[in-house]
Formats: structure tokens, sequence, C-alpha cells
């Protein structure tokens, strides 16, 4: 097994070691049951989805897999972290998935395609050449085909930082994750406009962006009941798509297309 504290010989974090990690705080917890919950809500609305096949880059635990799986999707998992990917596979047990271990680099070799619907969630903030990854993603894409991003939002990362205090963190722009501890903070927290001009770049059309856990992160305290669990999540639906919000969501989720025109009207979201 790879030291869950070191980077891959690209400059990548691959997360070998660390699925217990990830299972207990991160999906274990509120941040992760929230995120889901919102994704369960935006997946619907921002794909076009009639059960084509479609590729789960980076899929971890196998959460996103599943989802699609389970609503009859033939599911491709790649992922790089072997433990990740023998958690995934007696959790998904049963369902339509097929398990292959390698990076992202790997995509042209390994997983070819074209794909209709390829979907890449929490992985290029890891990367050390992430505008490269997505130009690895849009190659893999079929003419039309769609890919559902999400990114860690550097935006927010720099927010929270001055909530918590760091100003001078905040100020000399020193966001980046250093990737060799167990602490969790991506290498390459990304912005909205970097993924737009690396998108028009490999010839992708944006078509919706929403932001992923817009209050929950900055909450001076947790919440205290149910009741206002519940809130707090009808208020992450609500404002998660709507402007200024959504730019300070922890993470970006963007659906793009391949092959089609950019559109200037679709590139911000809409109630």
């Amino acid at each position: 097994m790879s030291d869950p504290t070191s980077l891959s010989p690209a400059g990548d974090r691959h997360f070998d070691g660390l699925a217990d990690k990830f299972a207990g705080s991160l999906y274990g917890g509120p941040r992760g049951a929230l995120r889901l919950a919102l994704l369960d809500r935006l997946l619907p609305e921002m794909l076009a989805l009639d059960g084509q096949p479609m590729l789960d880059v980076g899929g971890g635990l196998g959460q996103l897999a599943a989802w699609f799986a389970r609503r009859g999707h033939a599911v491709t998992l790649l992922e790089p972290a072997r433990d990740m990917l023998e958690r995934a596979r007696l959790e998904l047990e049963g369902l339509p998935v097929r398990y292959v271990e390698a990076s992202l680099q790997d995509l042209p070799s390994r997983a070819a395609g074209p794909w209709p619907l390829i979907t890449c969630h929490a992985v290029l903030e890891w990367m050390h050449d992430p505008r490269t990854a997505l130009n690895i993603l849009a190659g893999r894409l079929a003419p039309g085909g769609q890919l559902s991003l999400m990114v860690f939002n550097r935006d927010a990362l720099r927010f929270s930082n001055v909530v918590k205090g760091n100003l001078q963190k905040a100020l000399d722009d020193r966001l980046e994750g250093t990737g060799k501890r167990q602490r969790l903070t991506p290498i390459s927290p990304l912005s909205h406009e970097w993924i737009v001009a690396w998108s028009r770049e490999c010839g992708l059309s944006l078509q919706a962006v929403a932001g992923i856990r817009v209050f929950h992160d900055y909450l001076r305290q947790p919440p205290a009941s149910e009741a206002d669990w519940e809130r707090l999540v009808a208020l992450e639906q609500r404002y998660c798509r709507s402007e200024p919000h959504w730019r300070l969501g922890r993470y970006l989720l963007y659906t793009f297309v391949a092959g089609e025109a950019a559109s200037p009207a679709k590139e911000e979201p809409v109630r």
C-alpha cells in the first residue's frame, strides 16, 4: 500500500490507505451528507439522463457510481487507490458497475470511450496539472456528450480562511495544501474563471453551474436540532444556483457538453 501522505510520481494526491478516513470523517458526517443530498437534487436538473453508459473518474468509495447505477446506467468506475476501489466493490455488490484501477491520466488506454456521460467529482483539485486533466476528460467525450465536473472552490477557501482569522494567509494567496499530510486541503483549489477558460480551450460548452454547501461551511454553530438541519438543507437547495450565493459554494458543480459552441447566455445559472 502506498504512503497516504505522499504524492504520485506525476505530483498528484491519491488516497491510498485513506478509505476509512473518507468513509468516517467525510461521508459519515454532515458535510458529506449535505453534499450527497444536494447532488441528489441537482444531477437530474443539470444533466440529460436517459440511462446512457457513464464513466465515473476518481470514483472513490462509489457513492456517485451507485447513484447512477441504481437509475439504470451501466457504470465504469475509475479509481487509482486500491483500498477505495475494493471498498466500493463491496458496497456496490450487485449493481451494474465495472471497476478499473487507474488514474485520470490512464483514461486513453484504460477507458478510452468515447463516452456519452463522464462524471469527475472532487478530483481536479488533487492534481498537479488540472488544466491538462480537463483536456484529457474532454477528449474522452462523444460528440454531444456530457461532463459533470465538481471542483474545490478556491474563492470559498479564501473566504473560509478569512472567517477563521488566517488573514495573512489569505492576503498572500497561500491557499494550496502540500498533499503530504493527512489533512485534506487540496493541492490545486480552482477558481470559476479558470474552469470557464480551460473548458473553452478544449471545446466544451458550459451548460449549468451550482454551488455545493454555500452556507454550511461558514456556520458559527452546527444546526442544533433536526428541524434546523432541515432548514439548512432547504436554504442550500434554494440558493445553490442563485447569484451571488453559488460562487461561495465549497465545491462548484458544472455541466459541460462536448462539440457545441459556447453559449454566453448559459454561462451563468438561472432560476
